[in-house]
Formats: structure tokens, sequence, C-alpha cells
């Protein structure tokens, strides 16, 4: 489901010792916009939100060196009268993960899913502002959404696959393209079994149903599906939120061996996981963007205070 733009709510972890504290000592989590800068530091950017004035995020020059295969221009979403997105601008570069962190709420998924226009699907939801896909503008009234869905392949936050054997889940999308060759379909089976790294594990039982793998097993199943038609873009909205730490790891190796033939804007909310398989990172905060910039300037040496808040774990 699409993610809304409230506020996340407070939270507090226990504060270092004091009276009754035991283990560890933890420092204080907070919601930013209860949180007190640092003495001599200005949260400029979550102050601006706050107070409902403009600000211009913090974006890394070697953005601009990069290829962009999505372009998104001052783009906004509303649902009925609540704005969810605010003049959003960021190219997501090719051939490179990059990654959307921030709060519940901030429009992480929201936006990933503007770009294969799900939110179509939504009723009162509304555009301002332009996605580009190699240039040619998602949002167009002459543009065939079904078409533009086939450019584009998507993996979800739960596993989905189809109640029908591993072979017909594969080649579903091309299937629905007309192509019924055995040659083909055979090839493009193996193709991207071996591109989601379950090749080995099914192929002496392709004909079996693909609900009966494991969670990880058919979450690779999905990445499968996704690129058997050889999409330019891979859209993956938390792939690994509900699986386990081995499966986990599992996807994780998968999308940094793909990010060699694909391009690709995952969605997560674990930052050792963005900090593991992305190139680039972006931090939205309450439907903005705040921070963009190569993965490793957001960890070790972000620009705005804000991002090094959020990204050590002092807010969220």
């Amino acid at each position: 489901m699409s993610e809304s733009t409230t506020a996340p709510s407070k939270t507090t972890a226990p504060a270092q010792g004091g009276a009754g504290a035991s283990g560890p000592a933890m420092t204080k989590r907070v919601d930013m916009g209860d949180a007190a800068a640092p003495e001599g530091v200005k949260f400029e950017a979550i102050d601006a939100i706050r107070e409902g004035r403009t600000f211009k995020p913090a974006v890394h020059p070697d953005l601009a060196r990069e290829s962009a295969v999505v372009e998104v221009r001052d783009f906004c979403l509303y649902y009925g009268e609540s704005k969810a997105l605010h003049n959003i601008t960021l190219d997501v570069p090719r051939g490179k993960v990059t990654a959307l962190v921030g709060p519940s709420g901030c429009g992480k998924s929201t936006l990933l899913r503007s770009v294969n226009r799900l939110n179509d699907l939504i009723p009162g939801v509304r555009v301002t502002g332009e996605i580009l896909i190699e240039g040619q503008p998602v949002f167009d009234p002459s543009v065939d959404v079904i078409q533009l869905r086939k450019r584009m392949g998507m993996v979800f936050q739960k596993s989905n696959p189809f109640p029908m054997s591993i072979y017909e889940n594969v080649i579903y999308p091309l299937r629905i393209d007309g192509e019924n060759r055995k040659r083909v379909l055979d090839e493009a089976v193996e193709r991207a079994l071996r591109g989601a790294a379950l090749w080995d594990e099914v192929k002496n039982r392709l004909k079996q149903s693909g609900l009966g793998l494991s969670g990880g097993q058919q979450q690779r199943l999905c990445i499968a599906r996704a690129i058997a038609a050889e999409p330019e873009v891979l859209l993956m909205d938390e792939p690994c939120s509900a699986l386990d730490p081995i499966a986990t790891l599992k996807i994780e190796e998968l999308i940094t061996e793909i990010s060699s033939r694909y391009t690709v804007l995952i969605v997560t909310h674990n930052m050792q996981q963005a900090a593991r398989v992305s190139q680039y990172t972006a931090f939205m905060y309450l439907g903005r963007l705040v921070e963009y910039a190569p993965t490793a300037h957001i960890f070790q040496n972000p620009t705005l205070p804000e991002t090094e808040q959020y990204v050590t774990g002092r807010f969220g």
C-alpha cells in the first residue's frame, strides 16, 4: 500500500544510564520533528519542512556526471487534497542501484510506484511535474500504461508468485506479449532463473507450483519473472522486509549481481542494506527529497546534519 506523509510517531529507546537502566547504554531515538539539533548545528532542511518553507535539497555533483534512465522533474503527487510528494527532482543513474531511504510515511514507495504509474489505481490521485524514462514522459496522455509497465520490472514487499508452475510464473510476461515459441520460452526461463540465482535449485522441478517454494525462493522467483522480459528498470519495494537473514543475504547478493545489467531503484528501511547494495542513496522526509549522493558519502560524510542523524539511527 502506498505511503502517506503523516509524520512518524515518537519512539524512544532507553536513555543512557539513569535509574533502572540495564545492559549497554543506548542513544535516545526520537522523531525528527521533535528533535533538537546538536549545539551549534542547525537543521535547516527539517526546520524548513516544519515551517512550510521551500528549501534546496543537497544533491552531490557526481549525479550530474551520470547518464540518467529515469528523470524526475519537480514532481508532486496528491491524494485528493493531501499532498504526498513535494516538488521531487532527481535522476536515477543508468546501470546503478539507487536506494530510497527515510522514515515510514516519507513518500519512498509513493515515488517508486509513480515511476510505473501504479498510483493511478488509487482513486483521487493526481500529479504535477513530470517523470521521464529514457527521455519519454511517463504521464503524457498518449502513453499506453500497459506498455509502459512492460518496460519496468516490479518486485513487491511480499512475494507474489502466481498459482501456476515455476516455468509459467517466469514466462508470464512473455505469454501476455503473445510469445509461444517453445525454444524462446525455454531459453527465457533458464536465463531469468540463472539471473535470479534460482536455476540450480529448481531446474528439475519447473513444472511444480511456484507456491511450493520457500519464502526466499518465492521472492527470487518474482525477481526472475520481473527480469524475464529484459526490463529497462527494475523497481523493488522493500524486497527483503518479509525474509529471514539468510534469504535476505541471497537477495542482496542477487541485487549486486544484476545491477551490472539493469538499473535498479529500491526502497528500503534497512540502512545496512542500503549501504551494502546501492551506489547512490536518496534520503527523503515527509514527501521531500532532503539529500541525494553516492552511498559512501551519505553514510560516511553526509552534507546535512539531518541525514547523519537519520542514517546513524538517532531518529526514525
